[in-house]
């Protein structure tokens, strides 16, 4: 693994999910792969579990760490190609990247979109200056469009909790929230379903699909309860408007998850990705209940990153 910033970086999602889980049964066990080497991890905005879970696992592998809170403690960068910096900027993020390089072996980075450019964020315009200037491996820690470790942390949550023998039904569904959120988790979470062995189904409201270029042909389903009914699994994350960009068209159904939702359901294992708006997004009734496995989830951001980072090393130590 060359870089890691969409499934397509993965070349076998299985594999990855069962290192993950050999991984999860003795975290240690790799902990001289890093030796020598250095991950650079640059936040460009807030961060709880992508912070902790990375420092972890990359620690678990040996590895250097230096965390960077670039939004605080670094000069204000510049973004823009061609700018005349006379203003409030003062280092580039091409000179920054490139002092990266100098430091690190790895270079993973969070920066979430904008939400004000529909186009600067489907072109991921900070990323992309990362994968384009970079000269080590990159990895996201969450981007405008997508949240790569999160979506793998979530197939290694739902293959942990299916034992069936029949094809379980996931169902993504849109709930409330206060103010306008990014599509990043709702766009990875729908590109890696796609890569597993599931049913799946995104119940949103109208005005609120995601973008085609992620959920392909997956059905979108614009009544909650007829999506929900018999699911196996359940992730629960809001997104603003993708068509709209940005607006946060009006909602009149309660689309907050309770119990008596999931009664329609298989028995749902709900999940989220965390910070959740409790009885906003979801009531503490679930949030609390037995059939919540978001902790569990949460848990498994450490197995997802170090996995890979693993494979990372792999390649550097090859080389």
């Amino acid at each position: 693994m060359k870089k890691f910033t969409t499934v397509n970086d993965v070349e076998n999602l299985q594999e990855i999910i069962k290192k993950a889980l050999k991984i999860k049964l003795n975290p240690l066990s790799e902990t001289e792969k890093g030796k020598g080497k250095t991950i650079g991890l640059v936040f460009l905005n807030s961060s709880l579990r992508t912070r902790l879970s990375s420092q972890i696992a990359a620690q678990n592998l040996g590895l250097n760490v230096l965390t960077l809170n670039a939004a605080q403690e670094a000069w204000n960068l510049e973004f823009a190609d061609g700018a005349v910096m006379n203003g409030d900027t003062v280092e580039h993020i091409k000179d920054a990247i490139e002092v990266l390089n100098q430091y690190c072996d790895i270079i993973a980075v969070r920066c979430f979109a904008g939400m004000k450019s529909k186009e600067d964020d489907v072109n991921e315009s900070i990323l992309s200056q990362f994968e384009q200037h970079a000269k080590v491996p990159v990895v996201s820690l969450e981007s405008a469009t997508r949240h790569p470790l999160q979506s793998l942390a979530d197939c290694i949550t739902i293959t942990e909790n299916w034992k069936k023998d029949h094809k379980p039904k996931v169902v993504l569904t849109w709930a409330p929230h206060i103010k306008p959120i990014a599509h990043a988790v709702g766009n990875s979470f729908a590109e890696w379903m796609q890569k597993m062995d599931v049913e799946l189904v995104i119940a949103n409201p109208e005005g609120y699909d995601l973008d085609p270029a992620f959920t392909k042909d997956t059905p979108i389903i614009h009544d909650q309860d007829e999506a929900l009914k018999d699911a196996d699994f359940i992730y629960v994350k809001n997104w603003s408007s993708f068509d709209d960009y940005a607006a946060m068209p009006e909602v009149k159904e309660n689309w907050m998850l309770t119990n008596e939702k999931l009664a329609g359901t298989n028995h749902a294992k709900v999940m989220h990705c965390l910070p959740v708006r409790r009885n906003v997004e979801l009531s503490d009734e679930v949030m609390d209940g037995e059939n919540s496995i978001i902790y569990q989830q949460a848990k498994n951001r450490v197995f997802s990153a170090q996995a890979v980072f693993s494979e990372i090393l792999d390649e550097l130590n090859a080389e």
